[in-house]
């Protein structure tokens, strides 16, 4: 069964930092690209956020939170992270992992149709 399942939201307060974590199963996981959106309250569609290439070593950031966020990956638990640091309250927002089995080693994915699998979801509430 294929499978993401993200971990690792919470309520924080502003300026505080949080790791999602999203780890999956049933694929061959470096054979993914992996990226993360997110869905703020209210929004019915979801934000682009970040995106790793299949061999890490590529990656992609929304504008707004370059410098805040790095989304790393650990093949060997197949799991990528997304390392939020100074946490802001327009960061409130349901966070989805997402995989593409598309493209050469360092291509990252940050067109959402192009994803093919996606986790439920991990809820982040950043209160000020």
């Amino acid at each position: 069964q294929v499978q993401l399942v993200e971990s690792g939201g919470g309520v924080v307060q502003a300026g505080d930092s949080l790791r999602l974590s999203c780890t999956a199963s049933g694929i061959v996981f470096p054979d993914y690209a992996m990226g993360w959106y997110r869905q703020p309250p209210g929004h019915v569609e979801r934000d682009f956020v970040a995106a790793i290439s299949r061999s890490g070593g590529t990656t992609w950031y929304e504008e707004s939170v370059k410098g805040r966020i790095t989304i790393y990956r650990d093949d060997a638990k197949n799991t990528v992270y997304l390392q939020m640091n100074n946490l802001k309250p327009e960061d409130t927002a349901r966070y989805y992992c997402a995989g593409a089995q598309r493209g050469g080693a360092e291509v990252v994915v940050i067109t959402e149709i192009r994803y093919s699998i996606w986790g439920q979801g991990t809820q982040v509430t950043v209160s000020s």
